[in-house]
């Protein structure tokens, strides 16, 4: 079965071709990181615009890159949520239309199961079942997963995601856009232990986080610099910011692992690109004697691959999840445990 997967949640346009028994045929994605630059975070209006642009000839590359024609495609799976309504809306109309004029079914896939499912997509896959900690723009959640659409919520985030955090605690340094990987850039060049920052809800005896209380710690922290923050001193404080969050993903990871008595550990999502947070993880792998896998650093982030390949993973365990009815709606809020293997 050949799947074409459409991604437009929201400021990235991905679309990728999987095949489910040659794998990953191929995958083109376009960002509009330097259009949304410019105002300092995503535009909803103009992310929409840009999918539209940008939608088509990346389906065309793909399908050169993969050498196979649009009569080839079995099936198309598209991002129904969460996400931007309008950025969703422009996928969904693209899959569904494209589903129309080639007479295939299509498949609405929710977006965080395809970062849930993304490390499948690697070398090294973990096999089921394992815990998840899915960190993905305002999503900060633990999971167990023992199945494609078997999914048990163990913790998240109470307000701020840890996406959330990095994005403004950058914008409170005046980093560019996007925030998250600028100011761990930046606290590379940090002194630790310059600054103390809180560890919110170490201690809860629970596995839910809270990560708007760290936000406010940077803000007070830049606020009594009563001049202009030096350059060291802004990475001192980005360094204190990172070591923080980290800090509480990994005890709150291993927390999970101990819960559950499981051995495997995915990261899933945009911030599980964090170099911090990979080497603070490996290290307690190696020694605490689990596994942790993670995806390619090019599926972190949105992507069609991981649609294509969350659309195949359900139409073999149920081919008739497809159908061949051409009206669609979007879910921009869309919790990932309502999902069920139908």
């Amino acid at each position: 079965m050949l799947v074409l997967g459409v991604e437009s949640s929201c400021d990235e346009t991905g679309l990728a071709l999987y095949d489910t028994q040659r794998g990953l045929l191929a995958h083109a994605l376009h960002s509009q990181v330097a259009m949304h630059e410019e105002y300092g975070g995503v535009v909803p209006e103009l992310a929409s615009r840009d999918h539209i642009r940008r939608a088509i000839p990346l389906l065309e590359q793909v399908l050169a890159k993969a050498e196979v024609t649009r009569p080839a495609i079995d099936a198309i799976a598209y991002t129904q949520g969460p996400g931007l309504a309008g950025a969703l809306l422009v996928g969904a109309s693209v899959a569904c239309g494209l589903g129309l004029a080639l007479d295939r079914p299509v498949l609405g896939v929710h977006h965080l199961e395809g970062h849930l499912l993304s490390p499948l997509l690697s070398k090294d896959p973990p096999s089921f079942p394992f815990v998840a900690l899915l960190i993905s723009g305002g999503h900060t959640q633990l999971m167990r997963v023992d199945g494609v659409g078997q999914y048990t919520l163990l913790g998240e985030t109470m307000d701020d995601a840890a996406g959330e955090a990095f994005d403004k605690s950058a914008k409170l340094l005046g980093l560019g856009y996007p925030g998250g990987p600028a100011i761990s850039r930046l606290a590379e060049f940090g002194d630790p232990g310059t600054y103390k920052l809180p560890r919110p809800m170490l201690h809860s005896k629970d596995l839910n986080f809270s990560f708007s209380g760290l936000k406010t710690a940077v803000l007070t922290l830049v606020k009594n610099h009563v001049v202009n923050i030096c350059e060291q001193d802004k990475a001192n404080i980005a360094r204190a910011f990172v070591d923080a969050i980290v800090d509480v993903l990994v005890a709150k990871c291993l927390s999970a692992l101990k819960e559950t008595g499981l051995k495997r550990l995915v990261i899933a999502g945009g911030v599980g690109a964090n170099r911090q947070l990979r080497e603070a993880l490996n290290a307690a792998a190696q020694k605490r004697r689990f596994r942790v896998f993670y995806p390619e650093l090019e599926f972190c982030t949105d992507n069609g691959a991981m649609i294509a390949f969350a659309g195949a993973m359900r139409l073999q365990i149920n081919p008739q999840a497809a159908k061949r009815d051409y009206g669609f709606n979007v879910r921009p809020r869309w919790p990932l445990d309502e999902l069920r293997v139908v």
